[in-house]
């Protein structure tokens, strides 16, 4: 069954782009300890809720200009779609040059990553590499040959095989537009918020055009690189699956309930290391969000194939290995299991592993004790604030932002001292290790230290209060989605009581009458 019917809020309950610009985790971590004798130092990261990927690709762009270190990223997300998207973004970044140039790969990634509706070049792009990762996904061999950076081990065997239904859907197991009918879908979201105003200007997000925010609130497309009519074909990888009630009974749905309120310009749109490209003339600023976007955009891939051949590790030897590649990958993203981040500590691989703890807003109410004895002495931890949920109040965000230093105090971490004060971030280190003050100039500037550089190269969600679960073939999802606890809500559904409008509604909602039909084959 396909419906429109959604949250009912501007936020959604599936989160498919981040709510804060991209970061370097480099800059945000410890620095490497001079007195290190490891020939290839690592950084451990743990990320929950990160969605898109940004701060990964930033994080890669900018690896040349900090001495050398293999990279261990380790995702948790709240459900599988996400958990696909992210693998489907890193295969783009990293395709083979020689297939794929600059311009079209970074067109490409703007319109999978942000636009409801693709042209159909993009939409073929996205189900032949679907297809190929349907096929990877179950052979473990072959997914380790061909994408040596990506580690699905931890995933239970069911993720697994959901995950691999997702790709299915996304190659086009069901054919036609009406398997995701996404125009009647984000037409029947913009009914439940029907407020057309644009508050991003209120939070300091001035460089969006409200002319290029109507656009998308009008039609789901963020980025308008072509003509408008080139623009038709439904964006699949913005679909999940929940349970709904439909007469008395539970039944699978896919829909579309992600955010229509904020939309995919934060993350590179609004901050750029060129500060020309933020420059105002008349009070206006000269470029707009989406300029922005697809200069930092190209910037991350040029920047990463920069970085990779300066390491000796050519980009295309990633995803297309040959007896020239050195047995050391400089990256490797670990996919965690879904309802995991209660249970780590207990793993002694886990325990006091990871140098860098990554907290999105949505994900704050996971933050705890247990959580915090997984991040090693002298670790870190950023907290993403509500900033960009422009439907909350000023009291609600410094509500947000009181609890976060709660529970992050609770976990066994103190705020960090000396940093540029932020409105979009928090920032804590480890209780019981020495407070990094205004020495530690990476995190405060969020650039690599004089001392510490490189030498210069030439070319160098909100989330659902439930856990959504992919659609399986033929069947509801193995398990019922349950209704989460209070003790398992959302932070800011805990802290701040939404109203009116903001309150979200239960999964127990009604199908929508036209919307009635039979779960379709994957």
């Amino acid at each position: 069954m396909t419906t429109p019917a959604g949250s009912g809020t501007g936020f959604g309950s599936v989160s498919w782009w981040g709510l804060s610009p991209a970061v370097d985790l480099q800059a945000e971590g410890p620095p490497v300890d001079p007195d290190s004798q490891a020939e290839n130092p690592e950084l451990n990261v743990l990320l929950l809720g990160s969605v898109d990927g940004r701060h990964l690709l930033r994080t890669l762009a900018r690896a040349a200009l900090w001495p050398r270190r293999r990279f261990h990223f380790y995702v948790l997300e709240n459900n599988l779609e996400a958990v696909a998207r992210h693998i489907l973004i890193f295969s783009l970044a990293l395709e083979d040059p020689e297939k794929m140039g600059l311009q079209e790969r970074s067109e490409t990634f703007l319109e999978v990553w942000g636009n409801a509706l693709l042209r159909p070049p993009v939409a073929a792009f996205v189900r032949a590499q679907a297809g190929r990762l349907a096929h990877l996904v179950p052979e473990p061999d072959r997914l380790a040959e061909q994408l040596p950076w990506l580690s699905l081990g931890a995933l239970k065997f069911r993720e697994r095989d959901a995950l691999e239904a997702v790709f299915r859907f996304w190659a086009g197991g069901e054919k036609g537009p009406e398997a995701f009918p996404m125009s009647r879908l984000w037409d029947s979201r913009l009914r439940h918020d029907w407020d057309l105003h644009m508050k991003l200007h209120d939070r300091g997000a001035r460089v969006i055009h409200t002319r290029e925010f109507r656009r998308w609130r009008d039609t789901g497309v963020a980025f308008e690189l072509r003509d408008s009519s080139a623009y038709h074909v439904p964006n699949r990888t913005l679909a999940s699956g929940r349970l709904l009630s439909h007469r008395g009974e539970r039944v699978a749905a896919r829909g579309y309930w992600g955010d229509i309120a904020t939309g995919p310009f934060v993350a590179f749109g609004i901050e750029a290391d060129d500060e020309t490209l933020l420059r105002t003339s008349n009070g206006q600023p000269v470029k707009t969000a989406c300029e922005i976007t697809e200069h930092n955009t190209k910037g991350l891939k040029t920047a990463e194939e920069s970085h990779l051949q300066a390491s000796s590790v050519c980009l295309t030897l990633l995803v297309f290995p040959s007896p020239a590649a050195p047995a050391l990958e400089p990256f490797t993203v670990h996919f965690l299991p879904l309802d995991s981040a209660h249970t780590l500590h207990h793993k002694s691989c886990y325990k006091g592993q990871f140098q860098l703890l990554y907290v999105a807003c949505g994900m704050v109410h996971l933050l705890s004790p247990e959580l915090g004895a997984c991040v090693a002495p002298g670790g870190r931890l950023i907290v993403e604030l509500a900033q960009f949920l422009v439907d909350l109040r000023q009291e609600q965000l410094q509500a947000f932002s009181s609890r976060v230093g709660e529970l992050a105090q609770a976990a066994g971490f103190a705020p960090q001292l000396g940093g540029k004060p932020s409105d979009t971030f928090a920032r804590f280190y480890k209780a019981g290790d020495s407070a990094p003050g205004h020495e530690d100039r990476a995190v405060e500037s969020g650039t690599p230290p004089p001392e510490v550089l490189a030498p210069p190269l030439e070319a160098t969600g909100w989330p659902s209060e439930d856990r959504t679960q992919p659609l399986e073939p033929e069947t509801p999802p193995s398990e019922p989605l349950k209704l989460t606890s209070e003790s398992q809500a959302s932070l800011l559904e805990a802290s701040v009581p939404p109203t009116g409008s903001q309150a979200p509604k239960s999964e127990n909602q009604n199908v929508p009458p036209e919307t009635k039909s039979p779960i379709p084959d994957l």
